[in-house]
This record gives C-alpha cells, sequence and structure tokens, in this order.
C-alpha cells in the first residue's frame, strides 16, 4: 500500500482586512527590516501598521507587501539608495560562502551574483577570483504617496492598470483589497496619486511580461533572451527601481508570446547528460488513491476494491510509473525526496492537505489528476510560485506556476492538418463524417476549400445509419494521392469506410485512367472507434492510416531494458499510465537537476523526450506553460511508427 510521508508545517500566507477609503501607500519587505525601521521610515506606528496588516504580527518576510496609512505629518521620507562605484576583487578561500562574503563586504549574495554569472550555475570554490561591487550610498527625499480614485476603462486587466501607474500587481491589490479576481469596465479603484506625470500608455505593438518571485536580470535572459540593458531600454524605470516582484515589463512581441499554430520542433536535449546540482529534489505527488474506500479484510477484498475503483486503479498504475522513476534516478545519482497524498478525489481534501503542510519546502508537485482538484490545488499554491504539474489535464487555467504536461486537442488536430498541407503536390482531398463530427468536417472544409465531403446515409428517421456504399466514395477518389480524413466516434462506420477504401486504394478508379489511386486515411480526432475489434489493422496498414496523439508506443527492441526491468519489479508489462509516470517524472526532476529551477529549464532544455512521451513547453505571456510537443504516427506492416518532419 501507498506509504504517506510525513511533512512539516501550516504555511502562513499574508493577506489584508478590510480598508477604509482613505490616503495608503504600499511598501514592499526588504530583508533585514523590521516593523520599527518600517515605521519611522514612513512617519507611522507599528500599531498603525499592524492594524491593517494583521499578519505582520506572525513574521515579516522579505517581498511581502504591507499596505502604510499616510502620516499626517508633513515630513517627507528618506530613501537611501546605492550607486555601483566600481569593483574590488577577491580570491575565494576555503570554507568561504556567498553568505560570508555578503557580510563582510555588506552586500547581498544576488548583487554578487549579478556581476559573477558562473555563480548562478556553479558553486563557490576555493581559488576563485571574483569581483565584488562596490555602492556609493546616497540618501534622498522624497514625498510620501498619496491614492486617488481610478475608473478601470474597457478591456483594462490589473497589470495593464499596474503598468500604466508605475506599480506592481502586488501593490494595486494591496491598494484594493474588494476589487476582485478580474476588473470590470467602470469599477472604482485607487491609484497612486503621485504617479500621475508618468502614466504609461499600452503599445500594442509590443508584449508584457509579469515579473516573478525572485527573478533577477539573469533569469530574464534566459526566459526572455532579452539582456538588461535591451529591458532598461524598453523600461527606463527599471535604472532606478531594478526589478521587483509583481512589476510589468514591455517585451518585444516576438520574444514571449504564444499562438495556436504548431512551431518547427526544437532540437532534442538529453538531460542526463548534463546535470548541474547534486542536492536532494523534494517532490508532491497528489494522487485519489482512495484508500478509506478500500476493504483491507483480506487480500480477496482489497484486490475487489482496486478492481471497482478506477480511481484507484489509474493512481497505482501511474504511481508504480512514478516509483520505476525514482529508482532510476537514484541509479543517476540523483537523490529525489518523495511525499505522497491521497486526495480522495475531493476538493475540500486537496485544501486541507495543502492547508496542513508545507508546500514552499518543494521544488515541484505532479497532479492532482481530475481538472477540478487540480484547479484547487492550482490557486492554493499560486501564493507560493512552486511549480505545479498536471498529468493529464487540458484546457487547464494556466496561473505562472503552472505547467499543463498534456497537449491541448486542438495542437493534434493541427499537427495532421499541417501535415496535409506540408504536401507540396497537388492532391485529391476527401473528407467522411457522420452528422455527430459535421462540425469538425465544415473546419476541414474551410481548411482545404478543395477538397470533397461525403456524409453518412441516414435512416428514414433522420438519424445516422452509420455506412457509406462503395460509389459514394469511389465517386470522389482520384488517380494518384488520395488524402481521406474520417472523422467519426462510431465503430461500425469507421469498419465500414475502412474496409471500402482499403478495397479502392491501388485500384484504378476507371478503365481510362492510367494511375491507380493511393488512399491515405487520416483522422484528426483519434479514438476507441479506431481501436475495437470490428476494425482490421491490415487494412489501416494498407491505407497508412495517419493520427497525432500526445505519446507513442514504445518500441520493444530500443526500451527492452525498460520493459524487462519493470516486469522483474512488478510481474506486468507497463502499460500506458505507468510509462506515462515514470516519464513525466523523469522530466520534472531531471529538469530540476540540471536548472535552477523548473522554470528556467523550459529555456535551456526546449524539448526532450523519455519512452513514449516528450515534452516542449512553451509559456502563455501572461500565464503558466502548456506542452506543444505531439507525435504523429501511422501504421505500417501492422505496427505503429512515428512520422518523422
Amino acid at each position: 500500500m501507498i506509504k504517506y510521508f510525513s511533512v512539516l508545517c501550516l504555511v502562513l500566507f499574508c493577506s489584508f482586512n478590510t480598508v477604509n477609503a482613505q490616503n495608503f501607500s504600499t511598501h514592499q519587505v526588504k530583508r533585514g527590516e523590521t516593523l520599527e525601521s518600517i515605521s519611522k521610515q514612513y512617519y507611522v506606528t507599528t500599531s498603525q501598521i499592524l492594524e491593517l496588516n494583521p499578519d505582520a504580527k506572525k513574521a515579516l518576510k522579505p517581498n511581502t507587501i504591507l499596505i502604510i496609512p499616510i502620516s499626517k505629518s508633513t515630513k517627507p521620507n528618506e530613501t537611501i539608495t546605492n550607486e555601483l562605484d566600481g569593483f574590488r576583487e577577491h580570491t575565494v578561500q576555503r570554507k568561504e560562502t556567498l553568505y560570508s562574503l555578503s557580510k563582510e563586504y555588506n552586500v547581498s549574495e544576488e548583487d554578487i551574483k549579478k556581476y559573477n554569472n558562473s555563480l548562478y550555475a556553479n558553486p563557490l570554490r576555493k581559488g576563485d577570483v571574483i569581483q565584488i561591487p562596490i555602492y556609493k550610498t546616497t540618501k534622498t527625499l522624497t514625498e510620501t504617496a498619496t491614492t486617488k480614485p481610478y475608473i478601470v476603462l474597457p478591456k483594462e486587466g490589473k497589470w495593464r492598470v499596474a503598468y500604466k501607474f508605475g506599480i506592481s500587481v502586488e501593490e494595486l491589490e494591496a491598494l484594493n483589497p474588494k476589487m476582485g479576481d478580474t476588473l470590470q469596465e467602470g469599477q472604482q479603484i485607487n491609484v497612486p496619486s503621485n504617479k500621475v506625470a508618468k502614466v504609461e500608455k499600452i503599445d500594442e505593438a509590443y508584449s508584457y511580461y509579469k515579473v516573478l518571485p525572485k527573478e533577477g536580470f539573469y533569469r530574464l535572459k534566459l526566459k526572455l533572451g532579452l539582456e538588461q540593458d535591451e529591458l532598461e531600454a524598453l523600461n527606463p524605470d527599471l535604472k532606478e527601481t531594478g526589478l521587483i516582484e509583481g512589476m510589468v515589463l514591455k517585451v518585444p512581441f516576438s520574444k514571449n508570446t504564444s499562438t495556436g499554430t504548431i512551431t518547427p520542433e526544437t532540437e532534442k536535449v538529453t538531460l542526463s547528460n548534463r546535470l548541474l546540482s547534486s542536492d536532494t529534489k523534494r517532490l508532491a505527488v497528489l494522487l485519489p488513491f482512495r484508500l478509506n474506500r478500500v476493504d483491507f479484510d483480506s487480500i480477496t477484498d482489497t484486490k475487489q476494491s482496486i478492481k471497482k475503483d478506477p480511481y484507484l486503479n489509474a493512481s497505482l498504475d501511474f504511481y508504480s510509473g512514478i516509483l520505476f522513476a525514482l529508482d532510476s534516478l537514484k541509479n543517476m545519482g540523483i537523490s529525489v525526496k518523495v511525499d505522497v497524498f491521497d486526495t480522495k478525489h475531493e476538493v475540500s481534501e486537496v485544501g486541507k492537505i495543502i492547508e496542513n503542510n508545507n508546500f514552499e519546502s518543494y521544488d515541484a508537485v505532479i497532479g492532482p489528476l481530475t481538472t477540478e482538484t487540480f484547479e484547487k490545488a492550482a490557486s492554493e499554491l499560486k501564493a507560493l510560485n512552486v511549480p505545479i504539474i498536471s498529468p493529464i489535464g487540458t484546457n487547464l487555467k494556466l496561473y505562472d506556476h503552472v505547467f499543463q504536461s498534456r497537449p491541448a486537442d486542438d495542437l493534434l488536430k493541427r499537427k495532421v492538418i499541417n501535415f496535409v498541407k506540408s504536401d507540396s503536390l497537388k492532391n485529391n482531398i476527401v473528407i467522411v463524417s457522420d452528422a455527430k463530427n459535421q462540425n469538425i468536417a465544415n473546419e476541414l472544409k474551410r481548411e482545404f476549400n478543395y477538397s470533397r465531403m461525403v456524409f453518412s446515409k441516414k435512416t428514414k428517421s433522420g438519424a445516422d445509419a452509420n455506412y457509406v456504399n462503395v460509389s459514394d466514395l469511389k465517386s470522389v477518389l482520384k488517380p494518384g494521392k488520395n488524402y481521406v480524413f474520417l472523422e467519426t466516434e462510431s465503430e461500425g462506420f469507421a469498419s465500414n469506410v475502412t474496409s471500402i477504401l482499403a478495397s479502392l486504394t491501388r485500384q484504378k478508379v476507371s478503365e481510362d485512367d492510367t494511375t491507380s489511386s493511393e488512399v491515405i486515411l487520416i483522422t484528426t480526432n483519434f479514438n476507441a472507434a479506431f481501436e475495437g475489434d470490428e476494425i482490421s489493422n491490415e487494412h489501416l496498414s494498407k491505407l497508412q492510416f495517419h493520427f497525432s496523439t500526445i505519446s507513442k508506443s514504445y518500441n520493444e527492441t530500443d526500451h527492452r531494458d525498460f520493459i524487462k526491468k519493470y516486469e522483474t519489479l512488478y510481474n506486468i508489462t507497463p502499460d500506458k499510465r505507468a510509462v506515462r509516470g515514470f516519464d513525466l517524472t523523469m522530466d520534472v526532476i531531471l529538469r530540476l537537476a540540471t536548472s535552477n529551477d523548473l522554470f528556467l529549464s523550459v529555456n535551456l532544455a526546449p524539448s526532450t523526450e523519455y519512452v513514449e512521451n516528450k515534452f516542449a513547453y512553451k509559456k502563455e505571456t501572461f500565464g503558466g506553460y502548456y506542452n506543444t510537443a505531439v507525435y504523429l504516427v501511422k501504421y505500417e506492416n501492422l505496427n505503429l511508427v512515428e512520422v518523422k518532419p
């Protein structure tokens, strides 16, 4: 049975209580600051700060946004800024660390890394000669920010308003605790009044990027492909403020925008050859085992429970792949600590699990499986920015930290359409469909406006009869190559069409033709209808049946060792769920072992592939990551083989 691992403590979130309509400022807590130092900076008392920020009593964490009441005092704020004034060389001695050097020279660890980029990827070593930045400290007096009302314009979201007034999204939310998740046209909110002269215009020719926690210029260079000076040229205020979590940056549209089309696949990377970190990785796995429903009275009862419960069955298969991956990673020298949680297929249980455990300590979270439970976990972990990977979900709400590992159905459809379009010869295209899939047929007709369409015969009542005649198909075929789309979920209709087409392929359409017709069968929606007992694999092979899929069947010759080891461990051949559990876990952990975090790995390892699955993540401009890697396969000699581009 699945063994639960112990975890640490309750995560504390900073939340804001109701704030009365008056003037407020916001403050982003810096490392080392206390309530006393902040209160002196703004000429208010600590009790006034705590009244608006009650959670600050528990802990004052760096980067927390505090609401600060505007003091009635006329004294201006004193702002201390550090300006780079040069460098001093330092030769690293034995036992010296970034922390000890930061204390010795009174600079932050991030500042040392900033001017010694190799330290982002490599540890500090004895004998290294590094540059220590020297800063000139200056003090400036500034007026305390006040707020003014602002009416939300059509199509304005939080990031647009934040960008307009030169603040971060988090600061905007802090000034408006009740404004909700989305802004409504005509809604009145508070914005800083001292930013009036610097209101930024939204340029639709550019894209915009929200800075995530702990992101510096080096990470943005890897993510966006932009140097610091390029970002500062597009966002002049950066030179003064530096990067702030939640701030919105203008970036070239082509640098980080996602489209609905499939781009050419990038070169695959073998991560096992590029291991960077030897630190133990922490992984949380959330699956619907529903062990509370299992009858443990006897082995027979337990087996019966597993057989009856599809969620437990699926979870055990998937988890067996995870365990097998962990064993393989251990042999590579990669240490992984895994905590497994039973979500019981309940949204409320997911909330309890996250509330009662320290998820901030995890490098990544895999699961839950179902859309509702995954949405709950993703929304709860949003504040922590912990990467969470959905094993099978599609059309998810892509928060900044979400990875949708299963490619969307539209990508599968587009893969097939692009394949047909890539054939430079003028070929005949036929679309065969039943009434249920007429919308797909019409969509294909728009893609290939010169194609010809054939629909299922009807019964007297007007329902699909799920068959066509030989003459229906023979009349639309031409000498030479014919691409035939078959769009159906009816096994009987699929059997009828494939058997007729198999009899017609490589035959002369009429006595006058000198060339026979070749039929290549295709579908944009591969489903159970094409795998039923009525379907002949010989017919599918003869028709070179093409379809796209998120995973290909593993080759027993190429993966003999994988299959043999799995069968030895579990006394059964791995199914698709087990292989997906293996592939996904291998990808997540190897990305963590070769990059500073999962987010950066998207650029450092753009495309990876394992036994049956591959991963090529793209990022939404304002959102998370989605996998664009799909396979195009075909039947050949009774086997499924990948169609290479």
